[in-house]
């Protein structure tokens, strides 16, 4: 049964002139395992004693979710392309809207977390596998055509150092953390 039907219930049964407790044993004793609880047959019996006559919920007070929109999920994923390194905090100023709803974008819409103080894809979408494999297949093509050309371009290029570094991260394999 859902729960408009038992509110239904309760209420025929308070207007009987049942308390809650011998309401919660009449349910018991025709639905056994399924009732709602005896604090939820508590709040509805002194919801009917005060007058109430709605058996839905109210609606709740709060703002209506309209940030998460597909024009804010566009922005921020420019935002995103622009400067991968933006802060969460810098984003809610821009946007004016706070933390939360934009961490739930990110994660939720745009399948983004932050690795490294970057934010990059939790996995690589289509057009991103395409490019990567074109890229791919240019080198290899370039490699067939002049090895020693290839390798000297590759390595020196303009004669600018390149350091391999790996950050260190706060994931430790062993306890997953």
């Amino acid at each position: 049964m859902d729960k408009n039907e038992y509110r239904v219930e309760i209420k025929y049964l308070f207007l009987k002139g049942n308390t809650p407790m011998q309401i919660i044993e009449e349910l018991d004793s025709v639905y056994e395992n399924s009732v709602p609880s005896f604090t939820t047959v508590k709040f509805w019996a002194a919801e009917f004693k005060r007058g109430c006559k709605s058996l839905g919920d109210v609606e709740s007070s709060g703002r209506p979710n309209t940030a998460t929109t597909d024009e804010n999920i566009a922005k921020v994923h420019q935002m995103l392309l622009d400067d991968r390194r933006i802060k969460m905090r810098e984003i809610a100023e821009v946007m004016n809207m706070s933390k939360e709803r934009v961490c739930h974008i990110l994660n939720q819409h745009l399948g983004m977390r932050k690795l490294s103080a970057r934010w990059v894809p939790r996995l690589l979408m289509l057009d991103q596998k395409r490019v990567r494999k074109s890229i791919s297949n240019a080198l290899v093509a370039q490699f067939r055509r002049n090895k020693s050309e290839f390798w000297h371009r590759l390595i020196t290029v303009d004669k600018t150092w390149i350091h391999h570094y790996t950050p260190k991260t706060k994931y430790s394999p062993h306890t997953g953390l």
